[in-house]
């Protein structure tokens, strides 16, 4: 099952149900106007809205085309976004880049912050940004939306409670994260509103791909409309998505309508380094990996990071090249 949320004039929009091959869409205010709505009553809501998928395959009801620029992001807002970095690769590089040890604790002990989840940019919304010495860049990611999940759950409660599974782009600003952090106190102005997929789907529509606790398929980032990174998500992912949200839940509950990401997707070559796709690997899911990448190699980064009318697309494809979750297409502007 399919679900999206359209312009309205409310905040949180309008639920659809999406097709399959994402050309339509139904409307579900019979069943919950909104996703939070479904969400908070899932047990009641979810076989509705999956019969209400199957009329809109069968072509029994009435529909609508659906676009893709017409979507917001599947929660326009949320009640929290928790965003962990499970391809610790990732962190080594970015660690490495700047000659600082990476703590062994790392490996076993999940690293998470908890974003700004009031206000989410839609799919197809520009990327506002006040100053390009802020170091804007994009982040590629995987995103799970939860139910309810109590305090203390074991990792297999914790995958059970995965309601849907989406595509994020994580803007950050790279620029303001070092004060930030030297403050102690976590990221706060070096996390802008974040973007989500067009469309959030059960992980049953996933298949074989989805193994209960992560996604076994290449994410596909194009930068400025050429391919930048296409990196595995089920490859090197340090910690699985049962794992962030158990950690997440250790000292309290998790409530329906949480959203926890995977931080950026990165994968090794070789058990080194990543490297750009025209050198044989699988890109980036970000710019900051291959500037820290440029800095180990020749001590110092000559990519730049995202300028004013630079673009960014994430999408991910299935084994027959369909899209599924719709894509992620943004263009930096000036605020």
């Amino acid at each position: 099952m399919k679900l999206a949320t359209l312009k309205s004039d409310g905040r949180d929009g309008r639920l659809v149900v999406v097709s399959r091959d994402l050309a339509w869409c139904a409307d579900a205010h019979q069943v919950a106007p909104t996703l939070q709505a479904a969400l908070d009553d899932w047990e009641r809501c979810e076989p509705e809205l999956r019969s209400l998928s199957d009329e809109l395959e069968r072509e029994t009801i009435p529909r609508e085309r659906f676009h893709e620029r017409d979507a917001l992001s599947p929660l326009p807002r949320a009640f929290q976004w928790a965003d962990g970095s499970a391809y610790v690769n990732h962190v080594e590089l970015v660690r490495k880049a700047r000659n600082a040890e990476m703590p062994a604790t790392f490996w076993t002990d999940p690293l998470m912050y908890q974003g700004g989840s009031d206000a989410f940019l839609a799919p197809r919304a520009e990327i506002p940004l006040g100053d390009t010495a802020w170091g804007c860049d994009m982040e590629g990611e995987v995103a799970v939306i939860t139910g309810d999940a109590p305090a203390g759950c074991s990792v297999e409660d914790a995958a059970k409670s995965i309601r849907l599974v989406m595509l994020v782009n994580d803007v950050s600003l790279r620029g303001l994260i070092p004060g930030e952090l030297a403050k102690g106190f976590g990221f706060f102005q070096a996390k802008p509103p974040s973007a989500f997929s067009p469309v959030a789907v059960t992980p049953d529509e996933l298949g074989e791909a989805w193994d209960g606790k992560k996604l076994h398929l290449p994410l596909l980032v194009k930068y400025n409309g050429e391919l930048f990174g296409k990196a595995e998500c089920g490859v090197d992912m340090t910690f699985d998505f049962g794992q962030l949200v158990a950690h997440l839940a250790k000292t309290r509950p998790v409530t329906a309508g949480t959203i926890v990401g995977s931080g950026t997707v990165s994968n090794k070559l070789d058990d080194g380094p990543g490297k750009p796709i025209s050198e044989g690997g699988v890109g980036y899911s970000c710019i900051a990996e291959i500037r820290m990448i440029e800095t180990i190699n020749d001590g110092k980064p000559t990519t730049p990071f995202m300028q004013y009318g630079d673009t960014v697309r994430v999408e991910m494809k299935d084994k027959d090249g369909k899209s599924i979750f719709g894509a992620i297409e943004q263009e930096v502007v000036k605020a």
